[in-house]
């Protein structure tokens, strides 16, 4: 049987996506401080939940690695 690979772009978007949304997250919370709450709340928790997502993935990868 053949074991097809995935490639770079898809193993990097497994293991750092949440980081990615994360930090987009962190930038709209900045971006619309002050200006509307709702949005501000929102996205802070989205910086939150996604934060969390990534440290677990990242540290679970780097128990499989040792």
């Amino acid at each position: 049987m053949n074991v097809i690979k995935p490639s770079k772009i898809q193993r990097l978007r497994a293991k750092y996506g949440a980081s990615i949304t994360g930090l987009a997250c962190l930038y709209s919370v900045v971006v619309s401080w002050g200006e509307n709450w709702f949005f501000t709340v929102f996205f802070g928790l989205g910086v939150l939940v996604c934060g969390l997502m990534s440290y677990f993935d990242i540290k679970s990868t780097l128990k499989k690695s040792h």
